[in-house]
């Protein structure tokens, strides 16, 4: 089988109209290296982000993930003497775009993008790919037909910044140009690794040109209310031929020169296509072709070694484990404890890649301060953060299915004193207000100025979704882990600490609690679940999809008889073709569409947006009232294949607008969007 050729997903236009230029700067490109690191940009080559780059390096603490190569400018000299571009660039009123028509199809081939050019009588074809577990970009270029040759000049555009800083952020001092034979160095301020090129090419030199390249561009940071123009630096350009049966490939790197040359571009290619083959090999068979294929490969760009953690390895390798995490979108999120557990199943269960799961689970258990699980990791701090109420129930799923899946009873154990203690910690209160109401037995959380709930939207003082009080989710995620360290502490005899909660201690808060939520929760005028009892203002009955896990998560909190009018109730009012709404539409807080500055996006984040990775726990919920349906199950993921085809090209985005046409939004591609979809698949 030729995977390659059948695991295609491909954008063409008629070769007699090209593309539109401004379709192809709304659709983008993704490429990751395990450790946090990518390279991504628009279809036409036009910088549009202060994320897009052919290199953004995952660097140690506190360096965190730097920009190292903003992007090429590529022109071809044709055998007839004509030239033309092959990406564009875009400068304040000035876009450049690539000559119409001859770029003829993009697309991704086992995940990697590939750009094809039809220019009179010849074609060439792009390739973009990184090595696993390297900071280092290949951009393979290769004759397809023609005789050739076609001379290529391919200026590189730099400016050495941390990935999220403004693009108008100054250039400390001129860098540096270092040339020894073949091997290309620019180097920018101390602390930074040199940029690192090197071109494999026949009839190759490098022209010196060193220059300030203003007023760059970019559109999309613009239209998001940040700063939107800078200047990048160029070194000169590189200039080689290529003809059939010779490529030309440009190497940009971060690594030592031993690394740099340990693979020449056709091995590097193969062996990356190799890796994703095996990806695949450890999935059932349906799931290897078709969207579940992409999907699976999709998932391997949240997996990550972390570059940063220093320590983290250390520890891990004495104890002869690893650490793993889960980056939880790109461009801009690092690793999240919510993110993670939500989509650990998705992501490493699903696809058969059951150590890094249990690695994942390790690492995550590792950094439990006062029963909390660490809300995030800042890309330049070694400290977690811990304003997070649900993050820590979650942890209890994901080791639930991790423990279902593979019967790693060891970790569980091991796990087990951990959980007591978490659970003791809720009991008695945590941080930011984190606790049990000694009334009710419900779990509370709260505290000014946090955001503590997965709909955790903040503008400098403004929470804009407080949600203080006792929210419908976090009460059914603490009820789901009571009951499962009940369970456990039932099987796995002498594995919890002597000194420690009991289970049959944990039943009793168990039932209390179940007793109590259905009591509190249930809102009979609408014939649905409060989203906030017990809060600033009371019950909150505003309509959201909150109430799904209260039927949907393993140990359903929800009485029964009233599984399928809350089922209705967000199948009626919330659902979507891409998951479902944040509120309902006739609240008078609903936004129609997430689009303008910080203040306006943010308003709208959890008052109306769709969220991709909802459609899980409601196809989860679906299947609890309809067990034998599950052709109908399936056809609630249907929306999301069109999808792949859009935005982030091969990946799920991790908004939607909440109203036709459901436009993307946000991360181009989210971890847990790509993981639920998956999961239910």
């Amino acid at each position: 089988m030729n995977t390659a050729t059948e695991l295609t997903r491909t954008l063409s236009w008629k070769e007699t109209e090209g593309a539109d230029p401004e379709s192809l700067l709304a659709h983008e490109w993704l490429v990751t290296n395990g450790l946090g690191g990518y390279a991504s940009g628009s279809v036409h080559g036009v910088s549009t982000r202060r994320y897009h780059g052919l290199l953004i390096a995952a660097l140690p603490r506190p360096l965190g993930r730097v920009l190292m190569f903003n992007h090429l400018h590529e022109q071809a000299e044709m055998p007839d003497g004509s030239r033309v571009q092959l990406a564009g660039e875009e400068r304040v009123g000035e876009l450049e775009l690539p000559d119409a028509g001859n770029l003829i199809e993009f697309r991704l081939e086992m995940g990697i993008p590939v750009w094809r050019y039809r220019i009179n009588g010849t074609m060439l074809e792009k390739r973009i790919f990184m090595p696993h577990q390297q900071n280092t970009t290949y951009v393979s270029y290769r004759l397809i037909e023609g005789e050739g040759p076609v001379r290529l000049r391919l200026s590189p555009r730099l400016h050495f910044r941390a990935h999220e800083a403004p693009v108008d952020l100054p250039m400390e001092e001129p860098y540096r140009l270092t040339v020894v034979e073949d091997r290309f160095e620019v180097g920018g301020e101390a602390e930074l690794p040199p940029l690192r090129m090197l071109v494999y090419g026949n009839e190759q030199h490098f022209a010196v040109s060193t220059r300030m390249l203003p007023e760059m561009f970019y559109r999309v940071e613009e239209r998001r209310g940040y700063e939107y123009s800078g200047n990048l630096w160029s070194p000169g350009a590189f200039q080689a031929e290529l003809t059939a049966g010779a490529d030309v490939t440009l190497i940009a790197s971060t690594e030592a020169w031993n690394t740099v040359r340990a693979l020449t571009p056709e091995i590097a290619l193969r062996m990356e296509q190799d890796r994703r083959e095996r990806l695949l090999a450890l999935v059932p068979p349906e799931a290897r072709s078709g969207p579940a294929a992409e999907l699976v490969l999709a998932a391997d760009q949240f997996i990550i070694q972390p570059a940063g953690r220093v320590e983290d390895a250390a520890r891990a390798h004495a104890e002869g484990d690893e650490v793993r995490t889960v980056i939880a979108g790109y461009h801009w999120f690092t690793d999240w404890g919510r993110d993670t557990m939500i989509a650990l199943e998705g992501l490493t269960l699903t696809t058969g890649r059951h150590q890094e799961a249990g690695y994942i689970l390790r690492t995550f258990a590792h950094y439990v301060r006062d029963g909390l699980i660490p809300n995030m990791f800042p890309d330049r701090s070694t400290d977690g953060l811990y304003h997070t109420a649900d993050a820590t129930p979650w942890f209890f799923h994901a080791i639930d299915r991790y423990v279902e899946t593979t019967g790693d009873r060891k970790t569980l154990r091991r796990l087990i004193p951990t959980l007591q203690e978490i659970v003791e910690h809720h009991l008695r209160g945590t941080r930011f207000g984190i606790g049990v109401d000694p009334q009710d037995g419900l779990l509370r959380q709260g505290e000014e100025g946090y955001q503590l709930t997965w709909m955790d939207a903040k503008v400098d003082d403004w929470v804009v979704t407080p949600r203080r009080g006792k929210a419908v989710e976090i009460n059914a995620l603490w009820y789901n882990a009571l009951r499962l360290l009940e369970e456990w502490l039932g099987e796995e005899d002498g594995a919890g600490a002597e000194d420690r909660i009991t289970a049959s201690e944990v039943a009793e808060h168990a039932d209390r609690a179940r007793e109590s939520f259905n009591r509190r929760f249930w809102y009979e005028a609408g014939g649905y679940l409060y989203d906030i009892v017990d809060g600033e203002s009371g019950d909150d009955s505003a309509c959201r999809p909150n109430q799904v896990f209260s039927l949907s998560l393993r140990h359903p909190v929800l009485a029964e008889e009233r599984w399928e009018p809350v089922l209705n109730t967000v199948r009626d009012r919330l659902l979507t073709p891409v998951g479902l709404r944040s509120l309902a539409p006739d609240h008078e807080d609903y936004q129609k569409r997430y689009y303008g500055d910080i203040r306006a996006r943010d308003a709208a984040y959890h008052q109306g947006t769709v969220w991709g990775w909802l459609i899980g726990p409601f196809v989860d919920a679906w299947l609890r009232v309809h067990p034998e349906d599950r052709t109908g199950a399936r056809r609630l993921l249907e929306g999301f294949v069109p999808h792949l085809n859009d935005f982030g090209i091969g990946s799920i985005a991790e908004i939607f607008d909440a109203e036709a046409p459901y436009t993307a939004r946000g991360c181009i591609a989210q971890a847990w969007s790509v993981a639920e979809v998956l999961r239910c698949w």
